[in-house]
């Protein structure tokens, strides 16, 4: 069996599909995208098409070696995102091949479902209090929030009793047991990320997400001296080499890698058994699309470690295009008493509508980050 052709395709609402094509007649399909850069995604994608053409597609740890050793400059959100999509498209050929869920190639399932859990609020968290009720009544066992706006280095205390008050609605409508992921997303700096957390902890989040930036990560031993809530961070990481110092130093809890941008299936199945060797838990990042989620579900599902999953059903950034939007099997991806089953379908367990991708690729996307300033003037984190 040999690689005979590699396409990719920019759907909305923010996403880039790629589909691998073999002289057998076996398609496989992955998700290579950083949201907001898809366009350089693709042309990266397009420089390994030129050594993948013809090459065996099943010589998957041989190729993902190739595309990250074969460049003297490698590593990065942008090189790592086209691998992980190639690379996702290689396992679901090899499922298919064998005609068993890419899971069973990792050495077997040791979970039969994982807990997801519903984003709330917006960039802007607003109204959370209900949002996350409806979520607990829609059979969500934990939601994800955005925890502040613009956030300065030094901010009003009113910032901080603000969301407070939001988590506070939260717990008082959904009670004690219902999970509650605050993400800071990068946006608070250390002196306030220290008062945050520390006044936090009556609530008993789940966990708290990127409470610094990665840049910072040197940081996190202060904030984590200053609370008890469990950390999180990780999307902002993309091969082993970015986990090593994370995991060595022993502040964070929970790593959130991104199958989509962490080198795929293959990359983030070891980085998951690093953390597990240093007792930290796994969360896959992923607020994309349907073949990330499915990538995902595979690793949960071999990674002894691994707690609950990010998905993308109605998040504020799905315009024009859901979850479900590019799936015909779409009853795979159900949701049920807060968990999703792992799928058992070849490959990556989900069926996907080309016809659908391919009407979605005439519309494309030009989706951008928002792009924030502070009262002064100056750029404010995202």
């Amino acid at each position: 069996m040999k690689i005979t052709n590699i396409e990719t395709f920019i759907v909305p609402p923010r996403w880039c599909f790629c589909k691998i094509t073999t002289d057998s007649g076996i398609v496989g399909w992955g998700e290579p995208v950083v949201e907001g850069r898809a366009e350089a995604v693709v042309a990266v994608v397009e420089t390994h098409k030129e050594y993948l053409i013809g090459k065996d597609p099943m010589l998957i740890e041989d190729h993902w070696n190739v595309m990250h050793r074969s460049g003297f400059y490698r590593g990065g959100a942008i090189a790592m995102s086209a691998i992980a999509g190639i690379d996702q498209a290689l396992w679901d050929i090899k499922g298919k091949y064998y005609n068993v869920p890419v899971h069973e190639l990792m050495g077997g399932r040791v979970r039969d479902k994982i807990k997801v859990y519903q984003w709330i609020g917006g960039d802007r968290p607003n109204d959370v209090g209900a949002q996350a009720l409806a979520a607990q009544r829609d059979g969500f066992k934990a939601i994800k929030m955005n925890a502040t706006d613009e956030c300065q280095y030094i901010d009003t205390f009113g910032k901080v009793e603000r969301v407070l008050e939001r988590v506070a609605a939260i717990r008082e409508a959904c009670g004690s047991d219902f999970g509650i992921g605050i993400d800071f997303h990068g946006r608070v700096h250390k002196p306030m990320a220290k008062q945050l957390v520390k006044r936090l902890e009556e609530y008993n989040p789940m966990f708290i997400e990127e409470p610094v930036l990665i840049d910072h990560k040197e940081s996190f031993k202060d904030v984590a001296r200053n609370t008890c809530i469990p950390i999180a961070t990780g999307e902002r990481l993309y091969s082993r080499w970015d986990f090593k110092d994370i995991l060595h130093d022993g502040y964070v809890d929970i790593i959130q890698p991104d199958l989509s941008h962490a080198g795929g299936i293959t990359e983030c199945k070891k980085i998951a058994s690093m953390a597990e060797a240093y007792d930290v838990a796994l969360a896959p990042h992923c607020p994309l699309g349907p073949i990330a989620l499915a990538s995902c579900l595979q690793v949960d599902a071999t990674s002894y470690n691994a707690v609950i999953q990010e998905q993308s059903q109605r998040i504020h950034y799905n315009q024009g295009a859901d979850l479900l939007t590019y799936v015909k099997n779409k009853t795979v991806l159900d949701y049920e008493d807060g968990f999703v089953q792992i799928p058992t379908g070849p490959g990556l367990g989900i069926e996907i509508d080309e016809e659908a991708i391919r009407q979605g690729a005439k519309e494309g996307h030009k989706w951008r980050n928002p792009f924030w300033r502070h009262e002064d003037g100056s750029v404010a984190e995202w």
